[in-house]
């Protein structure tokens, strides 16, 4: 693992987890103001994006390390958000942001917390 590369995209995967948050809370966390209100769309989605982009640039040794996470299927995710925009399933989004993100925001802090342990 090249861990301060790693660690330092572990932290901006944290930066957008934690802007959707911001933008649940911002625009009222409901499914259906996130079907009505395309800002509060474009700006989840957005991360969504960034989050799957970023995924791609950490090390297969990191990735493989930290099997629990899903990594692919995040990858994927910012496919579906980057080339299926237009056709984009809100329950798939709304799952997503309130489902796996706030499981991937835990598991990223946790990692984050190890490693700066770890090198103390």
């Amino acid at each position: 693992m090249n861990s301060n590369r790693d660690i330092d995209i572990l932290k901006k995967i944290l930066k957008y987890c934690v802007e959707i948050d911001e933008a649940n809370d911002d625009f009222g966390n409901s499914i259906e103001i996130l079907n009505a209100k395309s800002s509060y769309k474009n700006a989840v989605a957005m991360c969504v994006l960034q989050i799957g982009e970023l995924t791609n640039h950490l090390s297969d040794n990191f990735k493989n390390t930290y099997s629990d996470m899903p990594w692919q299927d995040i990858r994927r995710m910012r496919n579906i958000a980057a080339h299926h925009y237009g056709s984009f399933d809100i329950g798939i989004l709304w799952n997503t942001i309130t489902d796996d993100i706030p499981a991937l925001r835990e598991y990223c802090e946790d990692i984050i917390k190890k490693y700066i342990n770890y090198k103390n």
